[in-house]
């Protein structure tokens, strides 16, 4: 059984410096060949040193590559999202819906990646404020947060929206109002399932008129929107959530989750690589799935999000413009105690709350501190001594010579 430690090496060496990454796209080799990099002296390295005399124990941090592409990496600005979004919870229900598209759209996503994953946030907000401004349901804006994955557990392509909505909203004189419905479901299933289908329909089809998209097939094109106008789309309502604790487990664990993380790999040799999935069509179970080298990686591709993507999206009372004013003001009409203002909590202090453990003492005489002394680089092929200490792990260099 291989240890973790040895499976996120190999995985950098084997997979993410495979060949096939030649293959790919110029900023899909980039953010491998930043991966293959990740916690090595191929980005750098912090020196520390023990303060104590009859120490002097020496540490070398060597940087993280901050792709959000990494499966090592993201751990503290997920914490720091997380309680961000603490601050904006409120004492309502909290409702979990997943919009998804058909899988006939696979290929012409892949070949429009931006252009129909903003059609797919845009059509699900649309779906899910249009409702919650009907007096029908509720008459108010809704508070939203969408996550975008692209990935089923086997690694395939499935592009697909996950939604947070708040069981309540801020209607058009700016007062607090409560959803009416007392099931276990926010909106009824069918109605949104049709404005989800008819809303990103119009929009595709409007943007294959103005030549928008690209295809290599008219016909297939042709094809594709008659199978998917007859077919039924799936929007997955699932229960709410139980409250406050149960969001934000939800958050930590699929907000900043790539397409597979090192834990759920078993296994990497000199030909293939196995890993752990579960199967939802057959009772979720869990499985193990071989592949080569070459066929994991190029399912891995086909998750790296296109350029300064936003993954993460918020809208209704949640929109990032004046969103701090509108939670101070729900709050107050709520008569509840202000919310907890934001702290961007330094690493040593995040960590030490999470572990117990205090990074500035020495690991070896738990006595001393351990006391920076350089920051080196990999410039030219050569490590070269710079005067700054971000923890980044590609800075922007000032050589001292």
């Amino acid at each position: 059984m291989q240890s973790q430690g040895e499976i996120k090496r190999l995985l950098q060496q084997k997979i993410f410096g495979h060949n096939d990454v030649l293959t790919f796209n110029p900023y899909s080799q980039m953010v491998f060949r930043k991966l293959s990099k990740c916690h090595t002296i191929g980005l750098g390295v912090h020196t520390y040193q023990c303060d104590k005399a009859s120490c002097q124990y020496v540490h070398h941090q060597y940087h993280c590559c901050g792709d959000r592409h990494c499966p090592n990496c993201g751990g503290a600005k997920r914490d720091q999202w997380i309680d961000d979004r603490m601050c904006e919870l409120l004492p309502v229900k909290y409702f979990h819906v997943v919009f998804t598209l058909p899988f006939e759209f696979n290929s012409l996503v892949m070949g429009n990646r931006t252009m129909l994953l903003n059609q797919l946030f845009k059509s699900a907000h649309y779906t899910l404020l249009k409702l919650g401004q009907d007096d029908k349901w509720l008459g108010a804006k809704l508070g939203i947060v969408s996550i975008l994955h692209t990935h089923g557990q086997d690694l395939s392509f499935h592009p697909h929206v996950h939604c947070i909505v708040s069981g309540g909203g801020v209607d058009t004189e700016g007062k607090w109002k409560y959803l009416r419905r007392k099931n276990n479901f926010l909106f009824p299933r069918r109605i949104m399932e049709k404005m989800y289908k008819a809303h990103f329909m119009e929009n595709i089809e409007r943007m294959l008129g103005d030549g928008d998209i690209q295809f290599t097939d008219a016909q297939d094109v042709i094809r594709l929107l008659h199978t998917v106008r007859y077919k039924k789309w799936n929007v997955y309502a699932k229960v709410p959530f139980a409250g406050p604790a149960q969001i934000i487990e939800y958050l930590g664990r699929y907000t900043h989750k790539v397409a597979i993380t090192s834990h759920r790999i078993t296994e990497i040799d000199d030909q293939t690589i196995t890993f752990k999935y579960k199967d939802y069509k057959d009772g979720n179970k869990q499985k193990s799935m071989t592949l080569t080298h070459a066929e994991f990686l190029r399912r891995y591709e086909q998750h790296i999000l296109p350029r300064k993507f936003v993954k993460i999206r918020h809208c209704g009372y949640l929109s990032p413009r004046d969103k701090t004013l509108r939670i101070k003001d729900i709050y107050d009409q709520l008569q509840l105690l202000p919310p907890t203002p934001k702290a961007t909590l330094p690493i040593r202090l995040r960590l030490l709350i999470k572990t117990g453990i205090d990074i500035t003492v020495c690991p070896v005489c738990k006595e001393g501190k351990m006391i920076y002394r350089q920051t080196l680089v990999m410039h030219n092929g050569s490590l070269i001594q710079t005067n700054f200490t971000r923890n980044r792990g590609s800075p922007t260099m000032h050589i001292s010579r």
